[in-house]
């Protein structure tokens, strides 16, 4: 699979500043380049490098300041969209115990439904599909099915998820540069239902993610939590609610939390 190029001055810069942060050319703390010097260097006019190193600001790579000018700080791509946690996180924050059961693991070729959730136009590619479930004391706590693109993620296809599961390996070994998160209430699949321990009836949460690096997909998976016990927070300003549309998420910060309270 071949990697999106630029297509764009714009896109241009912004793939080229990312890298050299994610790639720690320019280390956390570098005072980056003044925006008229930028603007020279690609031959663009300085509302474009503005525009630019705003993006990245939102997206957490940036932080400027008076004065003191533009600065590396630390990425922070979950303040971009919605915080990407994991549920061994989130069931220790309740104080509980966490483990999980590996369901399926299986590489196969990318069919067409795969393809439209990691919005791939490459037919050729090779996935790693994989479901699990997460517990909270021993009780069921949420279901997770993920696949990954191996192309994208080659190291994937030997690491070992039975020891760690697939989405903090991830976090800890792969870049990403965006996400985006599909939020709804659902009746669980009957599989689902059985493996959480609730009817087919049960509200549930049902978070779908998709994460990306320069334009690659890298995974999609589908978490499912009992509605009962789970909520989401978001926390934004006024400025990001006047600079978000309807399909845009880009200026939310939100984290998925569980309530106390046993599995039904």
């Amino acid at each position: 699979m071949s990697d999106a190029k630029p297509t764009t001055l714009h896109d241009r810069i912004l793939t080229e500043v990312r890298g050299n942060i994610l790639s720690g050319t320019w280390p956390l703390g570098y005072r980056i380049p003044f925006e008229t010097d930028m603007a020279s260097t690609y031959g663009v006019s300085r509302m474009t490098v503005n525009k630019v190193l705003t993006q990245l600001t939102r997206e957490g790579y940036l932080e400027r300041r008076r004065k003191s000018g533009t600065r590396v700080t630390k990425p922070r791509g979950q303040s971009a969209v919605m915080a990407i946690t994991n549920s061994g996180d989130e069931v220790r924050q309740r104080g509980e115990a966490y483990s999980f059961t590996t369901l399926k693991r299986k590489m196969r070729r990318a069919e067409v439904q795969d393809m439209v959730l990691l919005r791939s136009a490459d037919p050729a590619i090779t996935i790693l599909e994989l479901e699990y479930v997460h517990r909270a004391d021993g009780e069921p706590f949420c279901h997770e099915a993920r696949i990954i693109n191996l192309a994208a993620v080659p190291e994937a296809e030997h690491a070992d998820f039975s020891a760690e599961q697939a989405g903090t390996w991830l976090l800890r070994q792969v870049p990403w540069s965006s996400a985006e998160h599909l939020i709804r209430a659902v009746n669980p699949a009957a599989h689902v239902a059985r493996l959480l321990g609730v009817s087919v009836a049960t509200a549930c949460l049902e978070i779908e993610r998709r994460t990306e690096y320069e334009g690659r997909p890298i995974t999609h998976t589908r978490l499912t939590y009992p509605g009962d016990k789970h909520q989401l927070v978001a926390r934004f300003s006024p400025q990001m609610s006047a600079q978000t549309s309807a399909q845009t998420s880009a200026q939310v910060s939100a984290q998925v939390s569980a309530q106390p309270g046993s599995a039904p």
